[in-house]
Formats: C-alpha cells, sequence, structure tokens
C-alpha cells in the first residue's frame, strides 16, 4: 500500500483539499497524511473526510532563564553527514513506525529553517551518536524539530542536555521563543520538556489521515 504525506506549508480551501485528494488518488496512491495542522489549519481537511490520527501536546518556551551551561557534565558535539545513518537507527529505535523519520525527513529537518543546528552526544570514547536534536531558526521563532535518545542510553541526562544546548543556542541568535511538539501520550517527553520550562499551550496539534 502506498501512502503519501501531504504538504501543509500554506493553508489550504475545502476545494483545495480536495483537489490534492483527487490527483494524489490519480497518481496511485492508497492513503495520506498530513503533518501536524493546529485547528485552523485541520478544518478543512476534517470537512474533506480526513480524521485524525494522532494528537499531539504543543509547547513553548519564552527563552528565559535558560542555563548559561550544560550544568549535568554531558557533552554535545556538531553532527556530520557522516553521523546520519547511525542517527536513523537511533531514531527508529526510538519511535513508533510511524514517526520514523527517514532519510528524506532527515534531510527536511535539516533544510526546513534559514538556519539549523545538528548536534549529537557520543559517550565515552564511542563515535556513535546514542542522541541527537535538531533545531531550527527562522527569526524570532526556533523550533525543536526532532529529538531521540536510544532507548538503552535513556535515564542519563543525554535529552536535557541537548534541550538546553538548542535553548542556549537559539537565545544567542535572537530567538524569542523555541516550539516543540511531542505525542499526547509520550509522558518521558512531556515530563522532560516541561522540567525544562517549556509551557504546554492551550491548543494542540493534531495529525489527519484518510485511507484513499
Amino acid at each position: 500500500m502506498a501512502h503519501l504525506v501531504l504538504p501543509t506549508e500554506t493553508a489550504l480551501s475545502p476545494d483545495g483539499v480536495e483537489d490534492c485528494l483527487a490527483r494524489v488518488r490519480a497518481a496511485g496512491f492508497r492513503a495520506v497524511v498530513t503533518s501536524p495542522l493546529a485547528p485552523d489549519a485541520a478544518r478543512p481537511f476534517l470537512d474533506a473526510g480526513l480524521a485524525t490520527r494522532e494528537e499531539l501536546h504543543l509547547l513553548v518556551h519564552r527563552l528565559r532563564g535558560v542555563p548559561r551551561t550544560g550544568g549535568d557534565g554531558r557533552v554535545t558535539s556538531r553532527g556530520w553527514r557522516g553521523d546520519r545513518a547511525a542517527v536513523l537507527d537511533l531514531d527508529a529505535r526510538s519511535f513508533s513506525p510511524a514517526w520514523h523519520l527517514g532519510a528524506s525527513g532527515l534531510r527536511e529537518a535539516l533544510t526546513a529553517t534559514p538556519r539549523v543546528r545538528f548536534r549529537v552526544v557520543r559517550p565515552g570514547s564511542d563515535p556513535r551518536p546514542v542522541a541527537y536534536a535538531i533545531t531550527g531558526q527562522a527569526g524570532s521563532h526556533g523550533y525543536l524539530q526532532r529529538l531521540a535518545v536510544d532507548p538503552a542510553a535513556r535515564r542519563h541526562g543525554f535529552g536535557r542536555a541537548l534541550v538546553h544546548d538548542a535553548l542556549r543556542w537559539l537565545r544567542r541568535h535572537g530567538a524569542r521563543r523555541c516550539l516543540v511538539n511531542t505525542q499526547s501520550d509520550n509522558r518521558d517527553a512531556l515530563r522532560l520538556y516541561e522540567s525544562c520550562r517549556f509551557e504546554r499551550l492551550p491548543s494542540g496539534l493534531a495529525v489527519l489521515g484518510a485511507e484513499l
């Protein structure tokens, strides 16, 4: 069964959604899935018959009270092109199949914003990353686009070190706030973000989908 993720960077009218669905159906796709959508942006998709596949929490950090140093002894380092295969492997171990990033998703995350930071954690002398984060900045807005820690390396502060690194980098480059989303049932991620002073916004996001 072929699947297509619908691009949703621009607002679509109900007629635009119907036209898009007709085109992908004619191209042989059997299912469509949107990127995370705010309530207003989701409305025309819901009107076209798509249903909510997953609900997400949306959180914001105002970039105040960010630790000046890591404070937890964990060191992050630059992620290189040669790290991408290992990063995708740990990403696949960190998320359910529907949320796997894949090579194309990783490339998109690294080019989605004018400024980007790709950081990894390599414990000890092992060159293989056990955690990574991609942070983007567009003007005054920052986005913690992806954060993953290998399940075998959790509870050691690696995720927190990457979050703090991202926040310091954004503040240093003039951002005013940082946004992140996480699945509603990912309690560990939610606990981490809130402990780093992210605040939940009243309206979350939703991923919509439909079989064609």
